[in-house]
């Protein structure tokens, strides 16, 4: 009896050791993959010119015990020739206090026309077009004030694979989305249904891409927001947690990064420690912030600089962004969803 007890713990032992094995390898392989090399990179079409602008920007370091902002780009692909870098379809970025755990999820108007180093202004979205992450790092960097450590860059192929990997995502669809697109032979085009849903990839896709209605894309990086924070929430779940080395194979084809393979394990560590339910999220820049100008016979979408760092500054301190100075905010789980009149 005592030597059968003895083999069954051994057993386990080993059981146990091959697991942590395989998830070790699992997890190095996949940071191995999708970090940023010159021979793999998604950003090979940049001529030497905007390589040595972009390069100019030195992502901060991180160590861990301060602020940690993460760039987060999505890119639309579709259409490219070779070797041709695409326009951002949507950028947010995710800070994450490791003191507090406190998290922050900030998604970006992608016509917010500002100053992009080396290029005079445009659109926020051409940044990575054409200067590729550096450069969209440093841009962000400076509209917002603070320092961004890391990018994360997939495109539709990735967002599908990663919500497939999950087993998709239940939500509420807030209205009836329809709209046909012939780019890609109707391939993406949207028609969901208002009510709670199971998005699996593609329908989460149209969920996050819709933007044909009054509010445009207000109500658009609204949603990826809500979406982004429904994907963390279930990334901390024991299920994803189990499934965690298929879920890193089946994206990792999608993804690149700057992130080193030890940045990962302190983010990784920190991400399923954060505060997914209590994440605060920002249209950047805030409706009550925002001036409409015309530039070139266009219309797009500006702010003054020096306030919205004053006001991203307030948000991690815990005060009302609007409020007069030194005036705490109302709750300590504000979301604002960015739909006040703007400026003219």
């Amino acid at each position: 009896m005592a030597r059968t007890i003895k083999w069954f713990f051994i057993s386990l032992l080993l059981l146990l050791l091959a697991g942590i094995g395989y998830f070790t390898y699992s997890f190095v392989q996949f940071a191995n993959n999708i970090q940023s090399r010159p021979e793999t990179t998604k950003f090979g079409g940049l001529t030497p010119k905007q390589l040595s602008m972009s390069d100019s920007y030195t992502p901060p370091k991180w160590e861990g015990n301060s602020r940690v902002n993460i760039l987060i780009l999505g890119g639309d692909s579709r259409g490219l020739k070779k070797n041709e870098v695409p326009r951002s379809d949507s950028i947010m970025v995710a800070s994450i206090d490791p003191v507090t755990k406190k998290a922050y999820l900030f998604s970006i108007l992608r016509d917010t026309y500002v100053k992009i180093p080396g290029h005079g202004e445009d659109r926020i979205n051409t940044a990575l077009a054409i200067g590729g992450p550096n450069l969209a790092m440093r841009t962000v960097s400076d509209l917002l004030g603070i320092p961004i450590q890391y990018f994360f860059y997939t495109d539709f192929k990735g967002f599908i694979a990663l919500t497939d990997a999950i087993g998709g995502i239940d939500l509420e669809v807030e209205k009836d989305m329809k709209y046909r697109d012939s780019e890609d032979g109707h391939e993406y085009d949207i028609d969901l249904k208002k009510g709670m849903q199971h998005l699996d990839g593609k329908m989460a896709l149209q969920y996050v891409r819709f933007r044909h209605d009054a509010m445009s894309d207000f109500s658009r990086t609204e949603r990826q927001r809500k979406f982004l924070q429904a994907v963390a929430q279930k990334m901390q779940t024991t299920g994803s947690l189990i499934r965690l080395p298929n879920i890193l194979n089946s994206i990792d084809p999608y993804l690149e990064t700057n992130l080193t393979t030890a940045d990962m394990l302190k983010l990784g560590t920190l991400a399923f420690e954060a505060k997914t339910g209590g994440m605060v999220s920002q249209q950047i820049p805030p409706s009550e912030l925002l001036i409409e100008k015309r530039v070139g016979g266009a219309e797009v979408l500006s702010v003054n600089r020096t306030k919205l760092q004053h006001y991203i500054k307030a948000l991690f301190e815990g005060r009302d962004p609007l409020a007069p100075a030194g005036k705490p905010a109302e709750g300590g789980n504000k979301s604002t969803t960015g739909t006040a009149p703007v400026k003219k």
